[in-house]
Parts: C-alpha cells; sequence; structure tokens
C-alpha cells in the first residue's frame, strides 16, 4: 500500500491544494448540474432546430470548465498560458437560436463554480434558473400574439410589384412589408420576400389565392414561424 500512498500524494503535489476527493466532486458535480441544464433545454426546446449533439456538449462543457478552473487555480501565468493555447481554436458553427447562447454562458457559470469550490453556489443557482426558465416555457411569457409570417412571390421579371399587391395586403394583412428581392432562375423571374402580420381570423390560403391570381399562378409560399427556422 506505500506505493499507492506515494501515488495519491504525487497526484496531490501536482494538483496544489486539491485532493481527490475535491475532483472528484467537482467533476461530478458539474457534470450532474450539467445534465440538468441539458434536460431543462430538451423540456423547454421548440421548432425543429432541436440538436442532440448540442445538448451533450453543454454537459460536456461544464464539466470540461470545472477541469479548466481547477488546473488554473490562483496562478495567474498559468491561466495566460492557457488562454494562449485555447486561443488557436477555431468555432465556425453558428448559434441557431439565440436562447442558445444563455445556455451555453448557464453551463459554463456551473463549471467555474465547480471548479473553484463554490458548490452551494452552483446547485441553487442552478435549481433557481431552471425554475425561471421552465415558468417562463410554462406560461409562454414575452410571447407576440401577433407574429410575422415570411411570404415569398415569385412574379416575371418585368412585373411591377409596386402596388400590385396593394389591394390584397390591405384586404387579408395588418401589416406588409417588402424586405427582399432576389433573381431567380437566371433571370427569368424574380422573387419577392415580404414580412406580413394576417389579420386576426383571416385564412392564409385566401390570401395565397389572391396573390397568385395577380402573378399568374406563379409559386407563392408563406414561411410561419420563421424566427425558429433557418431561412
Amino acid at each position: 500500500m506505500d506505493w499507492l500512498t506515494q501515488v495519491f500524494g504525487e497526484v496531490e503535489d501536482l494538483s496544489g491544494t486539491l485532493s481527490i476527493a475535491d475532483i472528484a466532486v467537482a467533476l461530478v458535480g458539474a457534470f450532474l448540474l450539467s445534465a440538468l441544464v441539458g434536460f431543462v433545454y430538451r423540456v423547454t426546446h421548440r421548432g425543429v432546430s432541436y440538436s442532440q449533439s448540442y445538448v451533450q456538449t453543454l454537459v460536456l462543457m461544464g464539466t470540461v470548465v470545472a477541469l479548466i478552473m481547477m488546473i488554473v487555480g490562483s496562478n495567474i501565468a498559468r491561466a495566460f498560458s492557457l488562454v494562449g493555447a485555447l486561443s488557436i481554436i477555431r468555432f465556425r458553427n453558428a448559434v441557431k437560436e439565440t436562447r442558445d447562447v444563455g445556455f451555453i454562458f448557464w453551463a459554463m457559470a456551473i463549471g467555474m463554480a465547480a471548479g473553484t469550490k463554490f458548490y452551494i453556489l452552483a446547485a441553487v443557482a442552478t435549481v433557481l434558473i431552471a425554475l425561471i426558465v421552465l415558468i417562463m416555457d410554462r406560461f409562454n411569457w414575452f410571447h407576440a400574439p401577433n407574429t410575422s409570417q415570411i411570404l415569398r412571390v415569385q412574379v416575371p421579371h418585368d412585373f411591377d410589384y409596386e402596388h400590385a399587391f396593394d389591394d390584397v395586403f390591405a384586404c387579408c394583412t395588418d401589416e406588409a412589408d417588402l424586405i427582399g428581392i432576389d433573381s431567380v432562375r437566371s433571370g427569368l423571374l424574380t422573387e419577392l420576400l415580404y414580412s406580413v402580420t394576417l389579420k386576426k381570423g383571416e385564412s392564409p390560403q385566401r390570401l395565397l389565392r389572391g396573390i397568385q391570381e395577380l402573378t399568374g399562378n406563379l409559386k407563392v409560399g408563406l414561411t410561419t414561424g420563421y424566427d425558429r427556422t433557418s431561412l
């Protein structure tokens, strides 16, 4: 057993003031709390852009940040060298939803708290933030009742679209703004992109039929929930 004591002693020396128990508690605690973050994300996620890989990354991130905080400790030189080593990493994936950024910082905060031995702070903050997220999701806080939708209209390249749809928009929508123009099919057609808000109780089919009658039955599309979908 002397060799085992010697190995544990060397590990403890290498990790500064951290014991094997401290390391285990920090990593396991960060993992469990980060897993709770992932569970809350999965339960409250809406839309079609859910990614299992992203949720697993949240759990991994919280655990790894705890390890990084233990490595750095209070050594400033070690902190700067770690920043230099991590600066070579480049991330190319764009965050699909703005709320995903909040979950990233949440997982990072858990790792930072666990890695610096603020175990109670990490646990209490995680539970409270989870309750806040669940309450906002349950009662649908800050939901806009009349959300905009994206209307795509294809017209001939020489079509005068300036005021062509005014009557249809006045009949079916509360708001209609032209937000994009694009040339398609080698310049044979022009695609118009409108942000529209349908009147309360108005049928989308009526809007689409009215537009098609004016464009000669060319392609017309209406995208709902575009704030949760990549266009």
